[in-house]
C-alpha cells in the first residue's frame, strides 16, 4: 500500500531535515508492505502481519501533513484543486488497472458465485467506500463464512482517501484559526477522541471496528504531529539510535506477536503505529543511521519503492493462484513463486503506470484533464463490474432451473447412500460445483416475518413463518439455536408448507442454546462478549415456554462453541448441566423435543473450494470419518437424556469409513461450515419422520 506524498529524491525533506529524500521512510515502507503479503501468503506464520497497514497510516499522516503544513505556512492556503489532482494521478492509475484486471480475472477464473461480490468491492474500491462496505457485510452473520473477494484489500485505500479528502480542510481550518499552536492542539484532540472510540468499538464490534474509518483517525493524526511538531523533536544520536531500535522493535514484535484472535485496532494498535512514530522521530536531521547498511540497502530500497503496486497486486494472485493451477492447498515453493509474480508486476506497474501517471506532461498541466480522466476510469471500472454482475445474475437463474429438473430422483442428494434406492453411482460429481443464491441455506421465504422483539442488542434473532393458511388450530414448531440450525431450515420450510405450521425461528449466531459459562467460538473471546449470548438464550428458553408449542427443534455447533465455568470438567458433562434444564422447561411445557445433530467438518477437514477445484474427482475431498466427525456434545447428550428426540442423518453424510462433500451428485456444503440448501432438502424425507411420526 502506497502513501499519497511520493518521496523522490532531490524533493525537500518533509521536516526535519535537510535533504530530500528519507531512506528510512522508505524503509518502512517495505517493512509494512513485506509484513501485510507475508501475513496473507503464510498466515499461520507471520499472524500478525497486518500490522503493516496501520505502519503505512502513520506514514501517511506523516507526509501529507508535512507537504500541507508547508505550503499553509508558506501561502496561507491550500490549492485543493491542485492537490487532489496530484492525488489522481499518484494512485488512480495502478487501482485501476488492478480493478479492471481483478474484474476480467474474476469472469474468466472465479467461480460465478464469486462474481457478485467481486463487482460490488470493485466498484466501491473505484470509489473508495469499500471499507464501509466491509464494515456493513462484517455484522451480518450470513456474510462470516463469505469468502473474501479480489479486491477486498482495497478497504485500507479506501480509509487513506477518505482522510486526504477531510485532512487539508481540517489543517487550514485549523491554521486560520491560530496558527500552528491550534493545528497541534486540535489534531492531538481529534487523535485522542479516535483512539477512545477505537478502543470502545473494538470492543462492542470488533469486525465493523477493523474497517471504518473514525477508529483509524488517530493513526493518521499521530503522524501528522510528528510533522507538525518538525525540527523540535531532534533527538540525541544515542537517544534517536535506541528510539530507532525499539521503534523497529516494536512494529516486528506486533507482526510476530499478535495473532487473527488480537482484539484489533483498539489500544493495541498503538505498537505498531508508536513504532512507527518512534523510527520518523529518530530519522529527524540524520541521513545514516546504525541501521542503514540494512534499511538503506538496495532489495530493501527496491520493495519500497514498489510497495503500492506490491500491496494492489499481491491479494488477487494469491486468491487466483488455487484456481489456476488447480490445487486446493498451495505449498511453499508455489508461494513464493505468487510472491514473485507480485513482485515483477509490482515493478511494471510502478514503472509504466505510477510513474508515467505522474509525470505524463498533459495530466499534470491540467487539473481538469486529470479530473476528466478520474471519471473516463471510474465510468470503465463501473461497467465492467456492472457486466459481471448482470452475468452472474443469468448464471443463478440458470442454477435454480436446473436444480429443479434434478429434485426428483431418489438418488438426487442423501437419497443416493440409502441400499434400497439402489443408486448405481452415489458419490459421484456433483452436478453443479459452484454455489450460489439458489443454495443459501439462510433464505427465507415470503411466509416469513421478522419480528423486532427478542433482538439481542442491535441483532434481530427471531421470525414467524406462518403456512397454516388459515387452519383453525395449526401446530406450533420453533427451530432455535445458532447459523447451524439455520442451515436446516430448508426442510422444515417444506414440511411447514405441507402440514400447514406455524413455524418460529430463534437464531443468534456463535451462540450456543444451553446454560453454560460460554466462553467463544473456536477460541476464547475477549471477557464480557459472550454475554449477550447467555442473556439472550436464558429469555428465550421461557418466551418459547410460553408460547407452548407442539415441537422446539434445536441444533448449534457444539464442537466449537467452548465451555468454562472454571471446574475443570470436559465439554460434554458441561453442555449436560447447561442443555437438560431448558429441554426440561419445553417438555413440561407440552413440547417435544428434537435435536438435530449437526453435520461432519467441512472446512476444518479439507479445503472449502475442494469441490470447485476437484469437479470430476469429489473423491479426492473423502476425509476419514473420525476425523470429519468427532464426537459431539450436542449430540451426546441428547442421546442419553429421557424423553429428548434425537434426529442424527450422519450415515447420509458417511458411510462406515469416510465421510463425502458430494452425495447423489449433490455438492453437500454451501460454505466452510454451513450445508448447501440443496442438499438439505434432499433430507426432508428423513426429517418428516422425526417431526410428524
Amino acid at each position: 500500500m502506497g502513501t499519497v506524498v511520493e518521496q523522490r529524491v532531490g524533493e525537500r525533506a518533509p521536516t526535519g531535515r535537510r535533504g530530500g529524500f528519507r531512506a528510512d521512510i522508505q524503509a518502512l515502507r517495505a517493512v509494512a508492505v513485506l509484513a501485510v503479503v507475508l501475513n496473507h501468503l503464510w498466515p499461520q506464520w507471520l499472524t500478525g502481519g497486518y500490522v503493516g497497514v496501520d505502519v503505512f497510516f502513520v506514514i501517511s499522516g506523516y507526509l501529507i501533513s508535512s507537504h500541507l503544513s508547508r505550503e499553509i505556512t508558506g501561502t496561507g492556503r491550500v490549492r485543493l484543486g491542485r492537490f487532489y489532482a496530484r492525488r489522481v494521478r499518484r494512485l488512480l492509475p495502478a487501482a485501476f488497472l488492478v480493478l479492471g484486471v481483478s474484474l476480467v480475472a474474476a469472469y474468466y477464473l472465479l467461480p460465478y458465485p464469486r462474481w457478485e461480490a467481486t463487482a460490488q468491492e470493485a466498484f466501491a474500491s473505484a470509489l473508495y467506500f469499500e471499507n464501509w462496505l466491509l464494515a456493513a457485510n462484517s455484522v451480518d452473520y450470513s456474510a462470516f463464512n463469505s469468502v473474501a473477494s479480489l479486491v477486498q484489500h482495497y478497504w485500507s485505500l479506501s480509509v487513506e482517501e477518505q482522510f486526504y479528502l477531510v485532512w487539508p480542510l481540517l489543517l487550514l481550518l485549523l491554521f486560520k484559526l491560530r496558527g500552528r499552536r491550534a493545528q497541534l492542539i486540535g489534531i492531538a484532540v481529534v487523535g485522542v477522541a479516535s483512539l477512545g472510540y477505537s478502543v470502545y468499538l473494538t470492543e462492542v464490534s470488533p469486525n465493523e471496528a477493523y474497517f471504518v474509518t473514525p477508529v483509524r483517525v488517530w493513526e493518521f493524526a499521530l503522524g501528522a504531529l510528528i510533522a507538525l511538531a518538525g525540527g523540535r523533536l531532534g533527538l540525541p544520536r544515542i537517544t534517536a539510535a535506541l528510539a530507532a531500535f525499539a521503534g523497529f522493535a516494536l512494529i516486528i514484535g506486533t507482526a510476530v506477536l499478535y495473532g487473527h484472535d488480537t482484539p484489533f485496532p483498539g489500544y493495541l494498535a498503538l505498537g505498531p503505529t508508536v513504532g512507527t512514530a518512534l523510527v520518523i522521530v529518530a530519522g529527524n536531521g540524520r541521513d545514516r543511521q546504525w541501521h542503514s547498511p540494512v534499511t538503506g540497502s538496495a532489495p530493501v530500497q527496491f520493495l519500497g519503492n514498489v510497495s503500492y503496486s506490491l500491496y494492489l497486486w499481491h491479494w488477487p494472485l494469491i486468491m487466483l493462484a488455487p484456481f489456476v493451477l488447480g490445487v486446493t492447498d498451495l505449498d511453499v515453493p508455489t508461494l513464493l513463486g505468487v510472491f514473485a509474480v507480485a513482485v515483477v508486476l509490482a515493478y511494471l506497474s510502478k514503472v509504466l503506470v505510477e510513474d508515467r501517471g505522474m509525470s505524463w506532461g498533459r495530466l499534470t498541466r491540467s487539473s481538469g484533464l486529470t479530473f476528466t480522466a478520474m471519471v473516463a476510469g471510474l465510468v470503465v471500472v463501473a461497467v465492467a463490474a456492472g457486466l459481471l454482475n448482470w452475468t452472474y445474475g443469468r448464471h443463478v437463474t440458470q442454477a435454480e432451473r436446473e436444480m429443479a429438473a434434478q429434485r426428483a430422483s431418489l438418488c438426487h442428494g442423501a437419497g443416493a447412500l440409502d441400499p434400497a434406492n439402489g443408486c448405481q453411482d452415489p458419490l459421484g460429481p456433483a452436478k453443479i460445483v459452484e454455489m450460489g443464491p439458489a443454495n443459501q441455506y439462510y433464505k427465507t421465504p415470503d411466509e416469513c416475518e421478522q419480528l423486532d422483539e427478542y433482538a439481542a442488542g442491535d441483532t434481530k434473532t427471531t421470525s414467524i413463518c406462518d403456512f397454516s393458511r388459515g387452519a383453525a388450530s395449526p401446530r406450533t414448531v420453533w427451530l432455535v439455536g445458532d447459523s447451524h440450525a439455520q442451515q436446516w431450515q430448508g426442510a422444515l420450510f417444506e414440511l411447514a408448507r405441507e402440514n400447514r405450521w406455524v413455524l418460529k425461528l430463534g437464531y443468534l449466531g456463535a451462540c450456543p442454546f444451553a446454560d453454560i459459562d460460554y466462553v467463544g467460538y473456536r477460541t476464547r473471546a475477549p471477557e464480557g462478549s459472550t454475554g449477550a449470548c447467555m442473556d439472550w438464550t436464558e429469555r428465550m428458553v421461557d418466551v418459547i415456554a410460553a408460547d407452548e408449542p407442539d415441537i422446539v427443534a434445536v441444533s448449534f455447533f457444539a464442537r466449537e462453541e467452548f465451555a468454562d465455568d472454571g471446574s475443570d470438567r470436559g465439554q460434554l458433562d458441561q453442555y449436560r448441566d447447561g442443555l437438560e434444564p431448558y429441554w426440561r422447561t419445553w417438555t413440561e411445557a407440552g413440547a417435544r423435543v428434537v435435536v438435530l445433530a449437526d453435520p461432519p467438518y467441512n472446512s476444518k477437514v479439507r479445503d472449502r473450494d475442494c469441490v470447485t477445484l476437484n469437479p470430476t474427482d469429489p473423491l479426492a475431498c473423502a476425509v476419514d470419518r473420525d476425523t470429519a466427525h468427532p464426537p459431539d456434545p450436542l449430540t451426546e447428550v441428547a442421546r442419553t437424556t429421557d424423553g429428548v428426540t434425537l434426529v442424527d442423518l450422519s450415515d447420509h453424510f458417511c458411510d462406515a469409513d469416510r465421510c463425502y462433500a458430494v452425495v447423489g451428485n449433490v455438492a453437500v456444503y454451501y460454505d466452510g461450515d454451513h450445508l448447501n440448501l440443496e442438499f438439505v432438502r434432499s433430507l426432508t424425507p428423513l426429517l418428516a419422520r422425526a417431526f410428524t411420526g
